[in-house]
């Protein structure tokens, strides 16, 4: 990783949530799963041990990418105070035009669910926000050409 990732708090909440499961109930089942492969008899030809040791793969990686990602996430706290400016962590409402305003919550990559309205600061339109304030205009230069974007209001 080239920058060091963000996280809200609610963000690193769920993250050490989904690593607790991953560590326990997860690794639990997987065990037995593996257990009563073997149990099975021949592995070279047993479809449910590799199925298994391909999961136990996946599992391990998922663990490892949450234990670095909160060791050396920045953690973005929310401090009820009203920003300045554009940062993680913050509720941006936007205006393309004549088209109705828009509301994103801007966060770390990690988090980002445009469906959902949180858009990375790493994405084109998080980060040409990124610094400014209210009343100001930004370009976002994205891959359907270049959007021009008013700030209405920072929360």
């Amino acid at each position: 990783m080239s920058q060091q990732p963000f996280l809200t708090a609610e963000g690193a909440a769920r993250l050490k949530e989904e690593l607790e499961q991953l560590k326990g109930p997860a690794r639990i089942e997987l065990a037995e799963r593996l257990r009563y492969a073997v149990s099975q008899g021949d592995l070279s030809e047993n479809a449910d041990y590799h199925k298994a040791k391909e999961d136990q793969g996946f599992l391990e990686g998922r663990i490892q990418e949450l234990e670095y990602l909160l060791k050396n996430a920045i953690i973005v706290e929310n401090n009820h105070t009203k920003p300045e400016v554009v940062q993680v962590g913050v509720k941006v409402t936007v205006q393309e035009g004549d088209y109705p305003p828009e509301v994103y919550a801007l966060v770390g990559a990690k988090e980002a669910d445009p469906r959902k309205g949180k858009i990375s600061n790493e994405s084109p339109i998080g980060a040409a926000l990124l610094g400014h304030q209210s009343g100001d205009e930004v370009i976002a230069n994205t891959p359907g050409g270049s959007v021009k974007l008013k700030i209405l209001q920072i929360e």
